[in-house]
């Protein structure tokens, strides 16, 4: 029997975090006390905030139900490691979909992770081979874990950098947010020895540390950090611009293609047209283009065209036609 209200009730949530209804006789010999009890304890959750959903007759019972916002989950630790261990694989590998809200996740649940818990997730990643597409650099989550943190908590950020041509430096900055394009993390932050705003590359970072010292946020030269990172990869790189109409609707375009490369706007009929900027490769914006698994033309430029036709030809001939 546990007699222990509050470590009843985190059992009792977990019991009904389980998507099925628990009925009352069952959540009594589950927990070792009486029915009466648990709707006592039904009734603490409901004022706590949970929407705990209450069936009449023989066959009823309780079960949790969808509320007006998100009530603090409660796992065991199989959950707690699964979850750390899916965020991390994701997050390591810039996933596209990943973005800073699952990031943030990963740094609020290693956080509270006892030590045996962490320790697992850990000897899961490390005996674990990710099926990757090998275009974007692999990162240590715990990187992203603490920059995630001190995005979230509006906190000096200080780290070693590696520029592309190889020149080490130390940085204090204060950051702002962070950015995935789907190959690669971006940190965009104030730079605060240069004194301006700078966007870095998650995977150049190393010895990452939260100073503790907190900031007030700065106003972003542009409309979004996204945004940001757009137009500081165009000035570093030798860009080229391209139009694609696609043969579906805008809303169903941004869905299937990275925000950098440009937002979808409304053409002709149903369709719609992405224009925009990128330094990347033309054969990997082809294979890109492709993956939408939408029907697409390209307008510009002509070395996309030809690339998208030699991408379709040998295709076919992979396929036997």
């Amino acid at each position: 029997m546990t007699t222990d209200t509050p470590a009843r009730l985190l059992q009792l949530l977990s019991l009904l975090q389980t998507p099925r209804e628990w009925p009352g006789g069952e959540l009594a010999d589950r927990l070792g006390v009486s029915r009466r009890t648990v709707r006592r304890d039904i009734d603490r959750l409901r004022e706590l905030g949970y929407p705990v959903q209450a069936t009449m007759g023989a066959d009823g019972g309780y079960r949790l139900v969808a509320g007006k916002a998100m009530p603090p989950l409660v796992l065991d630790d199989e959950e707690a490691v699964a979850i750390a261990v899916g965020l991390r694989a994701g997050a390591g590998h810039a996933v596209e979909g990943v973005d800073e809200a699952s990031v943030r996740a990963l740094a609020k649940l290693e956080q509270v992770l006892p030590s045996r818990l962490r320790h697992r997730v850990s000897t899961l990643q490390a005996a674990t081979t990710p099926l990757t597409s090998g275009d974007g650099a692999s990162i240590a989550p715990e990187t992203l874990t603490v920059m995630a943190s001190t995005v979230a908590g509006r906190e000096r950020l200080r780290f070693a950098y590696r520029a592309g041509d190889g020149t080490e430096s130390r940085r204090l900055t204060e950051p702002y947010r962070l950015v995935s394009t789907g190959r690669r993390w971006y940190l965009v932050a104030y730079d605060l020895d240069r004194d301006d705003w700078r966007t870095f590359r998650v995977d150049r970072v190393s010895d990452p540390f939260a100073t503790g010292a907190r900031f007030a946020p700065r106003e972003l030269p542009a409309g979004s950090a996204a945004e940001y990172l757009r137009r500081s990869i165009q000035r570093r790189q030798e860009t080229y611009e391209f139009t694609v109409a696609f043969a579906a609707p805008a809303d169903d375009v941004a869905a299937r293609l990275p925000r950098w490369l440009g937002a979808p706007e409304p053409d002709a009929g149903q369709g719609c047209v992405v224009r925009g900027a990128t330094g990347d490769p033309v054969d990997w914006l082809a294979v890109r283009l492709a993956m939408t698994g939408l029907d697409f033309t390209v307008r510009k430029p002509a070395e996309l065209i030809d690339c998208v036709r030699e991408l379709g030809a040998r295709l076919s001939r992979g396929a036997g036609a």
